[in-house]
C-alpha cells in the first residue's frame, strides 16, 4: 500500500484579499513564506518522509514547495498539471461569493473563458494515476486549494455540495493512501 502527501501553498496576496486566485500567479506573503517553513519544520519533526515533491508552477505554490525542499532536502520539480483550475471570469472575485459556490458544481462549465472542472479533473488524474501506480515513491504534492478538492474526489465518493465546499488550510498537509 502506498501513500502521498498533499500540501496547500502558503498564504498568498488574493487570499487575504478574499479574491478567488485561480489561474492568475499571485505571490505568497510575508506569512506564506513563514507557513511553509513551519510546514517543513512539522515534515521533519513528525518523521515524514518523502522522496519527492511536485509542485504547480504557479508563484504560491512554487514558494512553498522551494522552502520544504530547502528545509527537509527533498527534491523538488513543478508539473504545468498541478495548476490551479483557471476560473474565467471568477478570478479576481470574492472568494466566498454564493454565485461562485454554485458554479462549483457545474462540471462542464468553463466560466467564460476558464477551464472546466472536467479538464482539471482530467489532467489531476492523469498525474495521479501515475504516482500511484509508483507504490515505492513516496510525493508531497504542493499546489492549490482547488485541486485538494479534485484529489479528494479521486479518492472518495462527494456529492456535489460537498465537492463545492471542500477545502484545506494554508499550508495544510493531507496523506493520502491508496
Amino acid at each position: 500500500m502506498g501513500h502521498f502527501y498533499f500540501v496547500r501553498h502558503g498564504e498568498s496576496l488574493w487570499n487575504v484579499a478574499n479574491k478567488i486566485c485561480g489561474a492568475t500567479d499571485i505571490p505568497l506573503t510575508d506569512k506564506g513564506v513563514e507557513q511553509a517553513r513551519m510546514t517543513a519544520e512539522t515534515l521533519r519533526k513528525e518523521g515524514i518522509h518523502a522522496d519527492r515533491i511536485i509542485a504547480s508552477p504557479l508563484l504560491r505554490a512554487a514558494e512553498t514547495a522551494r522552502e520544504i525542499s530547502r528545509l527537509c532536502g527533498i527534491p523538488m520539480r513543478t508539473d504545468e498539471r498541478l495548476k490551479e483550475q483557471c476560473f474565467g471570469r471568477y478570478e479576481g472575485t470574492a472568494r466566498d461569493g454564493r454565485e461562485f459556490h454554485e458554479a462549483k458544481k457545474c462540471f462542464a462549465d468553463r466560466y467564460d473563458g476558464g477551464e472546466s472542472m472536467f479538464q482539471t479533473a482530467h489532467r489531476v488524474y492523469g498525474l495521479l494515476d501515475e504516482i500511484t501506480s509508483q507504490e515505492d515513491v513516496v510525493y508531497i504534492l504542493v499546489a492549490h486549494n482547488g485541486l485538494a478538492r479534485i484529489i479528494q474526489s479521486y479518492f472518495t465518493s462527494m456529492t456535489n455540495e460537498e465537492f463545492a465546499s471542500y477545502g484545506i488550510a494554508n499550508c495544510a498537509v493531507k496523506r493520502f493512501d491508496y
